[in-house]
């Protein structure tokens, strides 16, 4: 939805301040605005508009001294305002305003009430809250400089430089100068435990078709990024039947490296079976080894399965929006929430594999939303994710571990997700894309795009320069010349020793080969187990 950086403190150069917001540009380009509170403190904001374009601008001002900032969108807003702040009066009908008034009404304790993907902060004379919502669907960083004063950023271009210390906001979690950090997500599912809950195929379709109605809330044109995998068929079958239902036609995006690669195929198929108004996008390999510094300073960071990923998601958001489509559903979740990766079907026991849904969903801020992110807003475009609606964790985090396992369905990775969707007289999906073997989205655009990228890698870093890279890097040391490369570059960008620690890498457990790509699973049906051993 938009850009934000706030700077709590005394004696701020607003020049600069504007300065710093317009490196996030590329969030919001419809609008950018600012705001300095009666103590000096300053709000700045770079909007995508997308709930009421017309007078939804921010900041936003509560109804007495607050002024907030919010990057996300608030599924409940309407349902908020006609019940708990029906004796409040709005400036807009923004879903963002909602918060302000919240913040009113509970002072610190109203987080749990919202519903939606956000990260905000709301300043009220020299107090102020920010918080971020419980998966860390919306990026937030926060730092200190010199001077003590606190920054909060959607990114982290605007305070690297500024901040003598700064890191990644927690998900789940709401900061105050008097409280510090309070964790306020607590979801049942966090102990491994407490997955007993039997399974009942309805009720998780349902939640699913429930979290995509949700996230269809626009007043913008909505597509959906579809691979032709199972997680963005699915959220495409549904989203088509919701808006067919209204009478609309939904538009469909998918990528490759030319029209025979595995994605886009499989995405053919269920476009032409759904009656999606489909696009296909193309590109080369040359064009994804040019932007590859140009999209590390996008993606911030170095983590090797981000990178690759990205590269043909950042191409298709240029298409999408280039089209006039502001936002597109997208299938980031599954794999993490019914244990599809894979290497989960090597997990040794039930309880490894329920501790590895719980932690790959607890990091996935780290990884996958964060390239869900970053690399579509990087052409101002918004990407939601029905999987991870509260409501649908709740219920699909809680089913017994057994369930899920691979093993107990002869391999077959997210079986009980397939099976809720195997509806032979209603069929939302072609069978052989409701069956197909999962495909890292790296992948399925064409093998050669990870097996080239890994050469032209290698060819730009000698042995040498690895065997130093302890000693330059001694925080998450790459092991591949390709890591490596990604390495130096992002520390060209972000040289600061904070900036290396907000980044984890995605790296599969229980094979091995360590390399993210789904090939290095002997499971894979085109398995190559030495990719990047070299």
């Amino acid at each position: 939805m938009c850009g934000f950086l706030a700077i709590i403190g005394e004696e701020i150069d607003e020049f600069l301040v504007r300065k710093l917001s317009k490196r996030m540009a590329h969030r919001g380009p419809d609008e950018s605005d600012i705001q300095i509170t009666p103590c000096g403190h300053i709000l700045s904001h770079e909007r995508l508009s997308i709930i009421d374009i017309h007078s939804g601008r921010q900041p936003i001002q509560g109804t007495d001294l607050a002024w907030m900032v919010h990057n996300g969108e608030i599924y409940n807003h309407q349902e908020l305002r006609n019940g708990i702040l029906k004796d409040h009066t709005f400036r807009s009908k923004s879903d963002s305003e909602v918060i302000v008034h919240l913040y009113e009404k509970y002072k610190y304790n109203f987080l749990h009430l919202l519903d939606g993907d956000f990260a905000f902060v709301v300043v009220d004379e020299d107090d102020y809250i920010a918080g971020r919502d419980p998966i860390g669907v919306k990026p937030l960083y926060y730092g200190m400089d010199d001077s003590g004063r606190m920054y909060f950023a959607s990114e982290m271009k605007p305070i690297a430089d500024q901040c003598h210390t700064f890191s990644t906001f927690p998900p789940g979690h709401y900061y105050t100068p008097k409280t510090g950090f309070v964790k306020y997500y607590n979801p049942e599912y966090e102990d491994y435990n407490k997955a007993t809950k039997e399974l009942n195929l309805v009720e998780l379709r349902d939640a699913l078709i429930q979290a995509t109605q949700k996230r269809l809330m626009s007043d913008v044109p909505i597509g959906v990024l579809l691979s032709g995998g199972l997680d963005s068929s699915l959220t495409s079958s549904i989203a088509s039947r919701l808006l067919k239902d209204k009478g609309k036609k939904l538009h469909s995006f998918s990528i490759g490296l030319d029209s025979k690669s595995p994605d886009a195929l499989a995405a053919r198929k269920v476009a032409e079976f759904l009656g999606t108004q489909h696009h296909e996008v193309h590109f080369t390999i040359d064009q994804g080894i040019e932007i590859l510094d140009k999209l590390i300073w996008h993606l911030e960071t170095y983590d090797v399965t981000s990178i690759r990923a990205s590269t043909p998601m950042f191409f298709l958001s240029k298409a999408i929006t280039d089209l006039g489509v502001k936002v597109v559903l997208s299938g980031e979740g599954a794999d993490e929430v019914f244990g599809g990766y894979l290497y989960f079907r090597n997990a040794p026991s039930t309880e490894d594999f329920q501790k590895e849904t719980i932690d790959r969903v607890q990091k996935l801020f780290t990884a996958d939303l964060l390239r869900a992110d970053k690399s579509t807003m990087a052409h101002g475009l918004e990407a939601r994710v029905p999987f991870l609606d509260k409501t649908f964790l709740d219920l699909a985090m809680l089913i017994k571990a057994e369930e899920k396992q691979p093993k107990t369905y002869e391999g077959k990775e997210k079986y009980i997700l397939r099976k809720a969707f195997d509806t032979p007289d209603n069929p939302y999906l072609p069978d052989e894309v409701l069956w197909r073997q999962k495909e890292q989205f790296s992948d399925g655009v064409g093998y050669n795009w990870i097996d080239q990228l890994i050469e032209y890698c290698a060819s730009k870093v000698n042995d040498t320069e690895l065997e130093n890279a302890p000693n330059l890097f001694p925080y998450n040391t790459p092991t591949t010349k390709e890591a490596y490369l990604y390495r130096t570059i992002f520390h060209k960008h972000y040289p600061q020793e904070s900036a290396a620690q907000t980044v984890r890498k995605w790296i599969p457990k229980w094979q091995d080969n360590q390399d993210p790509s789904g090939r290095a699973n002997s499971a894979h049906i085109q398995a190559d187990v030495k990719i990047a051993k070299f």
